[in-house]
C-alpha cells in the first residue's frame, strides 16, 4: 500500500504560527513606514532645534562670533535681569488676559447666534470664518494700513498706535477680528454635539433661557471651552507677529512681548544667541507650567 503523506501534529501547529508571526511583522514594518515621515519631521524641526537651543543657552554664543565656550548660569541671570524682562512679562500677561476674555466671550456669542441652521446663519457663519483663512502676518499688514494716517479710511487724525493703551487695544482688535471665527467654529461644534433631549428636559422642568444656558449649555460645553482657552492662552503668551508688524514694541518699548524680547536679544543690537536661547528656555518652562496648571484645573472642573 502507498504510504500516505501526513504532517505530524507539531508541524501542523508550527506552520500557522509562522504565518501569523510573518503577518504581524509585515504590519509592524508597514506601520513604521507610515510613521517614519512624521517622526523624521518631528525630530528635524522640533527635537533637534530644542537640543540646539539648550546647547546655546549654556554657551557664550554670539550671532556672528559663534560658540566661545561655557557661559552658564550667566546667560540666564543676564536674560532675567534685562531691564525689559519684567515689563515684557507684565505686558504679555495683560495682553493674554484681555485677549482671552474678549475673544472667547465674543466667540461664544457668535456660536450661539449661528447655532440654528438656516439660510441666513449659513451666510453669517461664512462671513465670521473668512478672516481665519488669512495669515496672521497678512492680517497684521492689513490693519497696519488701516491704522496708518496716510492710508487709513477713518476720518480725522486718530492715533491708533501712538500711545501704549491705544497700541494694545488696536492689536487686540486685530486678533479678535482674525481669530473670533476660528474659536466660534470650535464652540459651534461643541454646541451641536449637545443632545436636543437635554434641552427638551430642561424646558419640561420649567427652566428659562438663562437657566438653560447656565446649567445645561455651559457644563456640557466645558470641554470645547477648555480647548479654546488653552489654545488662546498659549497663542497669546507666544505673541510676536502682530506686535512686530504693528508697533515694533513701541511706543517707548511699552508693547514688547516676551517672545519679541527673545528676538531683540538675538538679532536686534545685542546679537547674543546665548542669552536669547536662555530666555527661550525660561519661556518654554513657564509655558509648560501654565499649560499643566490649565490641564489640571480644567480636568478637575470636569470631574
Amino acid at each position: 500500500m502507498p504510504r500516505s503523506l501526513t504532517l505530524s501534529p507539531n508541524r501542523a501547529e508550527v506552520a500557522p504560527t509562522r504565518i501569523r508571526s510573518a503577518s504581524r511583522s509585515r504590519r509592524a514594518w508597514t506601520g513604521w513606514a507610515y510613521a517614519a515621515p512624521t517622526a523624521l519631521f518631528v525630530v528635524v524641526f522640533f527635537v533637534l532645534p530644542i537640543v540646539l537651543v539648550g546647547r546655546m543657552s549654556v554657551s557664550d554664543w554670539g550671532l556672528f562670533a559663534g560658540n566661545r565656550g561655557w557661559n552658564a548660569p550667566e546667560n540666564f541671570t543676564e536674560a532675567v535681569g534685562d531691564r525689559l524682562f519684567w515689563p515684557a512679562v507684565w505686558f504679555t500677561v495683560k495682553y493674554t488676559v484681555v485677549t482671552t476674555v474678549i475673544l472667547l466671550g465674543l466667540a461664544l456669542g457668535l456660536a450661539l447666534l449661528v447655532q440654528e441652521s438656516s439660510r441666513w446663519t449659513g451666510i453669517l457663519r461664512t462671513s465670521f470664518l473668512v478672516p481665519s483663512a488669512l495669515g496672521l502676518a497678512s492680517a497684521s499688514l492689513l490693519f497696519y494700513a488701516l491704522y496708518s494716517p496716510q492710508a487709513s479710511p477713518f476720518p480725522g487724525q486718530i492715533s491708533f498706535l501712538g500711545t501704549p493703551s491705544s497700541a494694545l487695544w488696536s492689536t487686540v482688535a486685530l486678533i479678535v477680528w482674525r481669530f473670533a471665527g476660528f474659536y466660534m467654529l470650535l464652540l459651534l461644534v461643541g454646541l451641536q454635539s449637545i443632545p436636543g433631549d437635554v434641552y427638551e428636559a430642561a424646558r419640561l422642568d420649567g427652566a428659562g433661557r438663562w437657566q438653560t444656558f447656565r446649567h445645561v449649555t455651559l457644563p456640557l460645553l466645558r470641554p470645547s471651552l477648555a480647548l479654546c482657552t488653552i489654545l488662546c492662552v498659549t497663542g497669546s503668551l507666544l505673541a510676536f507677529d502682530q506686535f512686530y508688524i504693528l508697533t515694533k514694541g513701541g511706543p517707548d518699548n511699552s508693547t514688547v512681548t516676551i517672545v519679541q524680547l527673545v528676538y531683540n536679544m538675538a538679532f536686534q543690537g545685542q546679537n547674543d544667541l546665548g542669552r536669547a536661547a536662555a530666555l527661550s528656555i525660561v519661556v518654554l518652562a513657564a509655558l509648560l507650567v501654565v499649560n499643566l496648571l490649565q490641564f489640571r484645573t480644567l480636568r478637575g472642573k470636569e470631574r
